[in-house]
C-alpha cells in the first residue's frame, strides 16, 4: 500500500459482491484484488505464475480465491472458472487486467509479433468476457465489466500494437453498454497513464519511469492504488450511472499528449 493513500470507499461498498480479478498477483490487479475486499467483497484471482496469486490470496484470507491461469488458453479458462463456480453462486465484477507487451517499433515488429499480443490483449479479453458474461452475468441480469486500457490513448511508441488492442477494448466496453444494457450490464474501460509498478519497471528502470514522469502535468506517475480505487468506485453503487465510456487515469497525459518532441527526421 502506497503510503498515505487511503482508499475513499466505505468498508461495505461492495459488500457481499463477488469480483474476477485476471492478472490478480502483481501490479494493478493485485492492488484492485485489495480494494474490492477492503470495500466488503470477495476476489477469485488468477494469474498465469502461481507465487505472485498465492501471495496475494495469503494476504487477503478467506475471501479470496486464487487459481493459476494463463488466459490465452481457452482449457484453463475454463478450469479456473469452474473452479470460481464452487466458490459462490454468482460473479457481480470482472475486471479485465491481463495483457502485455512488448516494446519494438513498427518496422521491427513481425506479423507473428502483432498477433501474439492481439492473442492476449483482445481474443483472450474477449474469451473471458463472453464467458463470464454467459454464465454468470446475463443470468442474473446484473454486473460491471472493466477493462484496462492505455493513456495516452493514441499510438504509443514502442507499444503501437498494444496501444491499437486498447483502443478496441474502449470499443468493445462500449459495445457492451449498447448491446448488454438491457441485461443490467455495465462496461467502463479505466485507462491508465504511467502507474509505478513492478511491470513499467522492466523497461528502462526508475530513471525511465522519471524521466516518463517529467512529461506528465501533475509531474508523477500515478500508483496502483490509485487505479484500483477507480475501478472499485466504477463496480460500487457510485458508479451505478457509467457504462460504455473511457476513464483515464494518467495524471493529465492524455490532455497533454505525448508531451515530448517527435524524432528527428532521418535522411
Amino acid at each position: 500500500m502506497v503510503e498515505g493513500f487511503r482508499s475513499p470507499l466505505a468498508a461495505d461498498a461492495l459488500e457481499d459482491g463477488y469480483a474476477i480479478v485476471t492478472g490478480g498477483g502483481t501490479g494493478i490487479g493485485a492492488a484492485t484484488a485489495r480494494a474490492i475486499v477492503a470495500a466488503g467483497g470477495s476476489v477469485a484471482i488468477c494469474g498465469r505464475r502461481p507465487e505472485p496469486i498465492a501471495a496475494v490470496a495469503d494476504e487477503l484470507g478467506d475471501r479470496c480465491f486464487q487459481q493459476p491461469c494463463d488466459i490465452r488458453e481457452p482449457e484453463q479458462v475454463g478450469a479456473f472458472l469452474d473452479a470460481v463456480a464452487t466458490k459462490t453462486d454468482r460473479v457481480d465484477v470482472l475486471v479485465n487486467n491481463a495483457g502485455g507487451q512488448f516494446a519494438a517499433g513498427l518496422e521491427d515488429t513481425s506479423l507473428k509479433g502483432l498477433r501474439a499480443i492481439h492473442r492476449l490483449n483482445i481474443d483472450a479479453t474477449w474469451d473471458v468476457t463472453t464467458r463470464v458474461a454467459e454464465r454468470w452475468l446475463i443470468p442474473q441480469r446484473s454486473g460491471f465489466v472493466a477493462f484496462l486500457g492505455f493513456s495516452p490513448r493514441r499510438g504509443i511508441p514502442q507499444v503501437v500494437p498494444s496501444s491499437m488492442a486498447r483502443s478496441g477494448l474502449e470499443t468493445l466496453a462500449a459495445g457492451i453498454a449498447l448491446e448488454w444494457s438491457r441485461f443490467g450490464i455495465r462496461a467502463v474501460c479505466v485507462s491508465p497513464g504511467v502507474i509505478q509498478t513492478e511491470g513499467i519497471l522492466q523497461y528502462g528502470g526508475q530513471d525511465v519511469v522519471d524521466a516518463f514522469a517529467d512529461q506528465i502535468p501533475m509531474r508523477r506517475a500515478g500508483t496502483a492504488e490509485e487505479v484500483a480505487a477507480t475501478i472499485a468506485f466504477l463496480a460500487s453503487d457510485g458508479g451505478g450511472y457509467i457504462t460504455g465510456t473511457t476513464v483515464v487515469v494518467d495524471g493529465g497525459a492524455n490532455a497533454w499528449g505525448q508531451g515530448h518532441e517527435p524524432p528527428p527526421l532521418e535522411t
